[in-house]
């Protein structure tokens, strides 16, 4: 097998977005939810990228350091020529979770360039990095705030992001040297542009733990950082930090320079799994169902962003979940259950969403919600597998929620089946249970997706 490219992501929502990019380019791709076993990679095929979805963005650096070597190590023995590491797109972290600076020191250590490459944004799900500062979109379309600004980003309650400057972030999280290749100079002519990153990366490689960080102002940029990255890349494996974009750039660099991919590219690429799950790629887009049957949705996210999206949602059955409740009272937890399954058994559309936060409003430590959401969503997709009609498509919102409710239920990889909206891919699951292969999921981040996401879900 070789590989264009591997990624390692921080988060599940996120890595799900990098599979959707690279099987959006053509590339044979499968996202794993741990490091593969020799069997599941051989069924997986030849691919020409893979993932793997972690959850170090909730991690102490101590527990980074535990838990990442053997993803570097595995990328390592798969030779990828450019090793991501999917951070979220807005780069929240801090220097005692999810610490940016923790994966550049363990994982570099796993690579053949000492200098590690970060792209700062994505513009196709308003994502802007212009002169090292970072820029966002409230919700899909919405206004464009620095983020330091951003009212969402500011407040988050684990990582309030107060800093916009990406040097400044990334030296809080123990990066040594942060040096910024700006917008304006990818008009220059190709070669003095690489004289430019050439002299950035002697005075880098001088220096312990450095970085070079690229702006993304505009989307015609990929292509010159993509270029950029495959260039190095030639010399060596290199470590690159950043949102989906780092593949972005890549494809679009490698299809323009490879007319025969270039021109065989259908306009969108489909990852089609059968039932042993081997992988080919065909056209296609979200997957049409005559009849997909009750779709659940459970809304783990506070964010105005899905707030707005659950009042959007008016085809389902709307079922309220007190967090703290959820938590604490078992005998609360069965009566939602019972709810909910009796509306899914008559062939409702039910969304369930948490209503308050119990970290806010009680003294309740932040994961907790989290595993009792997760364990809930469970907990309904096995009762409705081991029914007549089990589950077909299933959608999670927020970050932790999602990739702790993936992670319970039994399945080893996703491939990709669609894309609902800029950062929402609908996915379809790889399972030896075969009442859980092929159940197609959406796994969203809190700030993702348009207002009616979830009624496109029902598509």
């Amino acid at each position: 097998m070789t590989l264009k490219a591997g990624w390692y992501g921080d988060d599940f929502t996120g890595a799900t977005d990098t599979l959707a990019v690279a099987a959006r380019a053509g590339w044979r791709t499968l996202l794993f939810l741990d490091v593969p076993t020799p069997a599941q990679l051989a069924l997986a095929g030849e691919l020409d990228a893979l993932g793997v979805a972690g959850s170090a963005r909730t991690m102490s650096p101590q527990q980074m350091r535990e838990a990442l070597p053997r993803i570097g190590e595995f990328f390592r023995r798969m030779r990828v020529p450019v090793l991501l590491y999917k951070c979220c797109s807005t780069f929240d972290s801090s220097a005692q979770t999810g610490s940016l600076g923790t994966a550049i020191s363990v994982l570099g250590g796993y690579v053949d360039d000492d200098t590690v490459y970060v792209v700062g944004g994505q513009p196709d799900i308003g994502r802007f990095c212009c002169f090292s500062n970072l820029f966002a979109a409230v919700g899909a379309g919405g206004e464009i705030c620095r983020l330091d600004r951003h009212a969402t980003m500011k407040a988050h309650p684990v990582t309030p992001m107060n800093e916009a400057d990406l040097r400044r972030h990334l030296k809080r999280q123990g990066v040594k040297s942060v040096l910024p290749v700006h917008y304006p100079c990818y008009e220059l002519p190709e070669r003095e542009l690489d004289d430019r990153v050439d002299a950035l990366l002697s005075d880098l490689r001088s220096k312990e733990q450095g970085a070079l960080l690229f702006d993304v102002a505009r989307a015609d940029d990929l292509a010159v950082i993509g270029r950029q990255l495959a260039r190095q890349s030639e010399r060596g494996s290199l470590l690159t930090v950043g949102p989906s974009a780092v593949v972005q750039a890549l494809a679009v660099h490698w299809n323009r320079t490879q007319p025969a991919l270039r021109d065989s590219l259908p306009p969108v690429a489909t990852i089609k799994t059968s039932f042993d799950g081997r992988l080919d790629v065909g056209q296609g887009r979200v997957a049409r169902h005559a009849d997909i049957g009750a779709v659940f949705v459970f809304v783990g996210s506070m964010s105005p962003v899905t707030a707005v999206q659950v009042r959007h949602a008016g085809s389902y059955e709307h079922v309220p979940i007190d967090g703290v409740e959820l938590i604490e009272s078992p005998s609360y937890a069965n009566l939602q259950h019972g709810v909910i399954t009796a509306l899914l058994d008559a062939g409702r559309h039910v969304l369930a969403y948490v209503t308050a936060s119990p970290v806010a409003s009680r003294s309740v430590p932040p994961g907790d919600l989290a595993r009792a959401t997760a364990g809930f969503i469970k907990r309904v997709v096995d009762q409705q597998a081991a029914g007549a009609a089990p589950l077909r498509r299933l959608g999670v919102a927020g970050g932790d929620t999602s990739s702790l409710a993936a992670r319970t239920l039994d399945i080893w990889a996703l491939s990709f089946a669609g894309v609902l909206a800029p950062g929402v891919t609908l996915c379809r699951a790889h399972s030896d249970d075969s009442r859980l292969h092929g159940l197609e999921l959406m796994l969203k981040g809190g700030q993702m997706g348009s207002p009616d996401i979830f009624e496109r879900l029902l598509a």
